[in-house]
């Protein structure tokens, strides 16, 4: 591991001015990922400034009926917040998927959603990858890819993304609030990460010096109709091949509005708002949902080693809608 300096922050606006000032300083929360990837010289920060300080760890709701979670708020307590487990239980069932409870005392709401991919090539400083070094090429591509995207690559990336929370929070439509150097914003879940295109090294649109404060849940009756279904090589802790975090509002066997949203197939949450728009207004039957799925998946582009993902997808969507229907009758 490289020499670094370390700060700690005595409050958010401290925070973004000391990262603001130095170009390869780095946010620490948890540092469950970035530790990891200083470690193996993928990432080289020349500064931490220590936010778990100045971060709200609380979980609280808003005057709209929504929630606002703070971006210091462990993935533990999330997942065990009486708030979350009733009214957005994919929410928590997501995290409970993601990690073991070591992991989850540690990590942060904020730091979960910009943990970076679990890409071998990525990790391998001895290999090409583009992420890492811009220009230098993609390993995955001729490599091994079976764990790679099949959504929204690019000749440049087949990277995805590895986290559980980010994809059940895309599918509840939460809105990310930030600090940086230019203000505060309100960033869509679902616009808040990249697709890789010709520049797979920036993996979402904040700025440096950006500093994630909280994740707002709009007030969304139906999401506690809501499940995570995570598919994975083995039942112990491990990064989703596909993953499917879904809500129904169904009324007398009518789908009157529906949220998917996928892992581990793109180099972000993916939003099937092309299904959904299928399913709307519709049964929830067996046929409806297979091809709805199809529809969403129909430009799929795979590598040579993860055509599978696409029918496992598709049958992922397929049972986790059916077996909210099932639940709802």
């Amino acid at each position: 591991m490289r020499p670094f300096r370390y700060e700690r922050a005595s409050d958010p606006a401290g925070a973004v001015a000391l990262l603001a000032r130095s170009p390869q300083a780095a946010f620490l929360g948890g540092g469950t990922n970035l530790v990891d990837l200083m470690k193996l010289d993928v990432a080289r920060p020349d500064l931490l400034v220590d936010v778990r300080g100045v971060t709200s760890r609380a979980i609280e709701e808003l005057p709209d009926g929504g929630v606002r979670i703070g971006a210091g708020v462990s993935n533990s307590d999330l997942a065990a917040d009486p708030l979350i487990r009733g009214r957005y239980p994919v929410v928590a069932q997501a995290v409970l998927n993601g990690a073991s409870t070591q992991l989850r005392n540690l990590a942060t709401v904020g730091g979960n959603l910009l943990q970076r991919t679990r890409c071998v090539y990525f990790q391998d400083v001895s290999t090409a990858c583009n992420k890492r070094e811009p220009g230098s090429g993609c390993s995955a591509i001729e490599g091994h890819n079976r764990d790679l995207a099949i959504l929204g690559t690019s000749p440049e990336c087949i990277a995805t993304h590895p986290s559980d929370l980010a994809v059940a929070l895309a599918a509840m439509d939460a809105t990310v609030q930030t600090i940086g150097p230019d203000g505060s914003r309100a960033i869509p879940l679902t616009e808040l990460h990249r697709l890789p295109g010709a520049d797979p090294q920036h993996d979402n649109v904040l700025t440096h010096g950006e500093l994630i404060t909280a994740v707002d849940l709009p007030p969304l009756a139906f999401a506690a109709r809501s499940y995570y279904r995570k598919i994975r090589d083995r039942a112990s802790y491990a990064f989703a091949l596909v993953s499917v975090a879904a809500a129904i509002d169904l009324v007398d066997g009518e789908l009157r509005d529906i949220r998917i949203a996928l892992g581990g197939v793109a180099h972000k949450p993916w939003r099937a708002r092309r299904a959904e728009d299928l399913l709307r207004g519709g049964p929830a039957t067996e046929e409806r949902l297979r091809r709805a799925a199809e529809a969403e998946l129909v430009d799929a582009q795979p590598q040579s080693d993860n055509a599978f993902k696409i029918p496992l997808a598709r049958n992922a969507i397929v049972r986790t809608v059916l077996d909210l229907a099932g639940a709802a009758r």
